[in-house]
């Protein structure tokens, strides 16, 4: 048998329109962020374990349902916000289908198809209602009216995803350690695997994903750990 051409291999796409992997994504980068530099600020005023063990988990709760509400408003409000235009776009097509049909037509021109042939397909197209609002929403407003995200998938993994990443620097007070520097070397290394990870979607090289996060996230906790040990009591990474 031969081999079929490449033109007719099926390719899988990554889900770029479920809602899911950016909340996740920024919610777990978010989490751990927030949480290593605050342990570090606060570890940066010399108090006790135990105070940083109860803001870490502090941070946690709050960031995490601060995360979730944030996502799920964001993405209703930007669905209602596409259900509108869709509606708008509806009307003008029930309006004036002419005037629609030739403005589609244009922009395949403009995109390199001969007058008559964009001006023949438009025509077309026009025939079923439906599917030129598909269209006219593509071209004119950059959305799939039946592609929308979840704002709920979006709130969901957001709200978990913020819990696992600011868990993270937590672990070594959880289990009984109380040495701020292992904290911020475990939450440290909890970056350096989340942007590992992130790389499997992205494409990029999994040790360059996993170094950038790992970068920022030190600066994040070394600028705060400065500002905790200027206005508190004293500083010392014990």
């Amino acid at each position: 048998m031969t081999a079929p051409p490449a033109a007719l291999i099926e390719r899988h796409h990554a889900d770029v329109s479920g809602g899911w992997l950016r909340p996740a994504v920024f919610g777990a980068m978010d989490g751990l962020v927030t949480n290593i530099a605050l342990i570090a600020g606060v570890g940066g005023g010399a108090v006790r374990p135990g105070t940083i063990l109860l803001t870490g988990v502090a941070g946690l709760v709050a960031g995490a349902v601060s995360m979730g509400l944030g996502e799920y408003t964001s993405v209703k409000s930007q669905n209602e916000q596409v259900a509108a235009e869709v509606a708008k776009e509806r009307l003008e097509l029930e309006l004036n289908p002419e005037a629609e049909a030739e403005e589609l037509a244009q922009m395949w021109v403009a995109r390199g198809l001969s007058e008559e042939l964009a001006r023949q397909v438009a025509e077309e197209l026009h025939r079923r209602p439906e599917e030129a609002l598909r269209f006219h929403a593509r071209e004119e407003l950059g959305v799939d009216p039946d592609e929308r995200p979840s704002p709920w998938a979006a709130a969901v993994s957001s709200f978990i995803c913020f819990s696992i990443g600011a868990a993270v620097p937590l672990v070594t007070y959880l289990l009984g350690f109380t040495s701020l520097l292992l904290a911020l070397g475990t939450g440290g290394l909890g970056l350096f695997v989340a942007g590992a990870v992130t790389a499997r979607f992205t494409g990029r090289r999994w040790w360059w994903s996993g170094l950038r996060q790992l970068v920022l996230g030190a600066a994040a906790a070394a600028i705060t750990y400065a500002i905790g040990a200027m206005i508190g009591i004293g500083g010392g990474l014990g």
